[in-house]
């Protein structure tokens, strides 16, 4: 087994404890921590396939934006120390049964091609996929790229309302309206 084989192994073994992590911890802001390093390890993987700038992008949008937005959303709402409720039965049943479906199609896909070597080599240019990225014809991934940001705004607009809090007013007893009116502290001197 070569070197390159066994560093992908251990890049994704990373990847799929982190993730296990992440949904099964108790709290939340654990949680969100495990997924940061998630996200990390899928960049990692990216360096490791030689696409720099996609690894790049993972960092600065998912772990440098998305994470620290999920994380600024749990320290609003003070939910941070917070344990979760355990998760209902069925929905135990429902997760375990969609890791079941994954695992048997991802086998399939594997069973009927197999690992077989692209034929061509990935173009990586960052000049490319800039251009790329700024073409607004059909080639292009400018309006995809405005959608992501239309997307986080809106994440950031929902965090702000879910963390504003709202202030009771206490409110007046009826003994305190029916009080007298006190004199005045200005008095004339005769």
């Amino acid at each position: 087994m070569e070197i390159s084989s066994i560093i992908f192994y251990l890049i994704a073994a990373f990847i799929l404890g982190m993730a296990l992590m992440a949904v099964t911890a108790k709290q939340i802001f654990r949680s969100a921590i495990w997924l940061l390093f998630t996200l990390i390890g899928v960049a990692s993987l990216y360096f490791w396939m030689e696409v720099e700038f996609i690894a790049a992008v993972q960092i600065v949008v998912y772990v440098g934006g998305i994470v620290v937005l999920i994380i600024f959303s749990i320290f609003l709402t003070e939910q941070a120390s917070k344990d979760m409720p355990p998760p209902k039965p069925a929905r135990k049943l429902a997760a375990a049964l969609a890791v079941l479906l994954g695992l048997a199609f991802a086998g399939s896909l594997i069973w009927q091609y197999g690992f077989q070597p692209a034929g061509a080599a990935f173009d990586n240019e960052v000049s490319r996929i800039g251009e790329a990225m700024l073409r607004t014809d059909a080639d292009g991934y400018a309006l995809p790229f405005e959608a992501v940001s239309i997307l986080l705004l809106a994440a950031m607009v929902g965090a702000i309302v879910i963390a504003i809090k709202h202030e009771k007013k206490p409110v007046p007893q009826a003994a305190e309206q029916e009080a007298p009116e006190a004199a005045s502290p200005i008095t004339e001197t005769a």
